[in-house]
């Protein structure tokens, strides 16, 4: 997530700060859409922050993996979430070395407002797909830049961004949580998407 140094994400999450919170919309597109397996299922939350999503996917039946590149968001989610069956690692999903994550790969992966932050989003989503087991999904949220004002553009995707996220996947379901964009891909990464694989919905 090079666009922002490291200083700046860890004196945000050292002053108290945060993001938006999980809204009940996008809480239904992950109940609807990427539900965890029969007898549980396996989660890596990419851009974790202080781990709202995270604890959520744990109750919701994953055993979850949650990563971040700053320490003090993984401080802050390790003391507010004790107990609740996160596994936290403290990784750069754009630069370091993945060995940490689970070889076993997993059922579900979320970016929640972390994409407009990696600068080669396509390569970073083609080898998580790599990671995902048979039946999987990335789930992808993003603020759009037509919902974003002019001063916090940095924050949010277009149009054109999101086309280039969907490239080479199998099946892409586009589905809309407030002012979010929500992107739900599967198939093995490096598949061409057939023409009626994108499907936007209300």
């Amino acid at each position: 997530m090079g666009k922002v140094p490291q200083e700046i994400w860890e004196r945000h999450y050292a002053d108290g700060l945060d993001f938006a919170p999980l809204g009940a919309d996008e809480r239904t597109v992950l109940a609807e859409h990427a539900a965890a397996p029969e007898g549980g299922g396996r989660a890596l939350e990419v851009g974790c922050g202080t781990g709202e999503l995270a604890v959520h996917l744990a109750a919701t039946g994953y055993t979850v993996d949650a990563l971040d590149r700053a320490d003090a968001a993984l401080e802050r989610a390790r003391a507010r979430h004790q107990g609740d069956g996160v596994r936290w690692l403290r990784l750069d999903i754009e630069h370091d070395d993945p060995a940490d994550l689970d070889d076993a790969g997993y059922d579900l992966i979320t970016l929640r407002l972390v994409l407009a932050f990696i600068d080669d989003r396509s390569r970073v989503l083609h080898a998580l797909g790599e990671r995902l087991r048979p039946g999987g999904a990335v789930v992808l949220t993003t603020p759009q830049a037509a919902h974003t004002p002019a001063d916090r553009r940095g924050i949010a995707l277009d149009e054109d961004e999101l086309t280039l996220l969907t490239a080479g996947w199998a099946s892409v379901r586009r589905l809309e949580a407030g002012a979010l964009a929500v992107l739900v891909l599967r198939g093995p990464a490096g598949a061409k998407a057939s023409p009626s694989a994108a499907v936007n919905c209300p």
